[in-house]
């Protein structure tokens, strides 16, 4: 265990935050900045050779074991094994006109129509976490006559194309707006670009004639358009409290945006980021995503309080319920009017995919931890989530 912790810290160094025993780390597996090198167009890579397209296949083998089993063992040698030998850029994919240049990545140009999206690859365990988002929105059009905006996510579900600023509609995880076209044409109160917060356990749609309103959980004002200065959101995610902030003035300081506490958001969904345009449009671009992991003191209550949840929701917000349907790919046994999937087949695949890890692993510290989940799955002792 000590060895893997020592392995995964192939990251940035620690930095305390604010006034309490806060720390940050940045998580390059899901962080993206420039250069933007091997990117995944199209759900293939487009500058990905060599070492770079064995880590790629070692990582896909080990997160369906991770999947159909469900260990911290897997998990653990997962984000190992995607820190050593690969840029970070080889873990994102490109979606829809989503164009990699050489100092951003457009989203979508100001074009009529368009829609595109960059989604990272890894899911992501991290329990209190901070994502910092350097983004620029920018365009010909005049006031009222330019759009949609762009949203950044925090979804179960990635590379959905969909009506909700390029992403789907009832999505499950979070979503934050940043909306630069008004459709309500009554309201008066708001002054556009707005930025909002929507959290959804797949049961509600985003209102775009009402922009979002029925829905969000808050937001302000942010004037973000055809700026000649830098401009930044940052979403912070720590003990159920959730926290938009911007930095949009120009003068390198944070501004409250939207904060709501008791905020319950499941671990292992995937960061990314999408934008879509109509009749009216713009230059969507994203300069750097940069995730970083919070370390913060619990007591025992909060301990207790915090524990794992399996859909998003808010405290003293009722979401209309929703059953999660409970399918695995080739998991134990599943019946069905056509097909039945045995224990043994099941655990048959996890051997062949374990086998192939082995194969594809040079490290010797790397092939000895998965020696160990190997070994179990021989003797019958790892059981899969959900399974005795």
């Amino acid at each position: 265990m000590l060895l893997l912790l020592l392995l995964l810290g192939s990251g940035q160094g620690p930095r305390q935050v604010g006034a309490g025993q806060t720390f940050e780390y940045l998580k390059r597996e899901h962080s993206l900045s420039k250069p933007y090198q091997g990117v995944t167009e199209g759900g293939r890579l487009s500058d990905m050779k060599g070492k770079n397209r064995w880590w790629l296949q070692l990582s896909e083998d080990l997160w369906w074991l991770s999947e159909q089993v469900g260990v911290e063992e897997y998990e653990l040698i997962y984000f190992l094994l995607i820190g050593v030998g690969t840029g970070s850029s080889s873990l994102w994919n490109l979606m829809g006109n989503a164009m990699v240049m050489t100092q951003y990545i457009r989203l979508t140009p100001d074009m009529q129509s368009k829609q595109g999206a960059l989604w990272n690859r890894v899911p992501c365990f991290l329990r209190d976490w901070e994502l910092q988002v350097h983004f620029k929105i920018h365009g010909q059009g005049k006031k009222n006559l330019h759009g949609d905006g762009l949203a950044i996510w925090y979804t179960k579900d990635r590379m959905q194309p969909g009506p909700v600023f390029g992403n789907m509609d009832k999505f499950v995880g979070l979503g934050v707006f940043i909306d630069t076209y008004p459709n309500e044409e009554k309201q008066q109160e708001r002054v556009f670009p707005y930025i909002s917060a929507m959290v959804n356990n797949g049961s509600l749609s985003y209102d775009h004639e009402r922009d979002g309103r029925p829905t969000e959980l808050g937001g302000c004002t942010a004037i973000v358009r055809n700026l000649h200065y830098d401009t930044f959101l940052v979403i912070r995610y720590v003990k159920r409290h959730l926290t938009i902030m911007i930095d949009i003035d120009g003068k390198h300081e944070w501004r409250d945006c939207i904060e709501v506490p008791g905020v319950r958001l499941p671990r292992g969904y995937y960061f990314g980021t999408s934008s879509i345009t109509g009749d009216l449009s713009d230059n969507h671009d994203v300069i750097s995503l940069k995730l970083f992991e919070l370390t913060v003191e619990r007591n025992p209550e909060e301990e207790k309080l915090h524990r794992d949840v399996f859909l998003p929701s808010v405290d003293n917000m009722k979401l209309p319920e929703r059953t999660e349907p409970k399918t695995l790919l080739l998991s134990p046994p599943v019946a069905t009017t056509s097909v039945t999937v045995t224990y043994e087949v099941w655990e048959e695949q996890m051997l062949t995919r374990a086998c192939s890890l082995a194969g594809l692993l040079q490290s010797p510290a790397a092939s000895q931890g998965l020696s160990s989940v190997t070994g179990a799955l021989n003797a019958g002792t790892l059981h899969s989530r959900g399974h005795p």
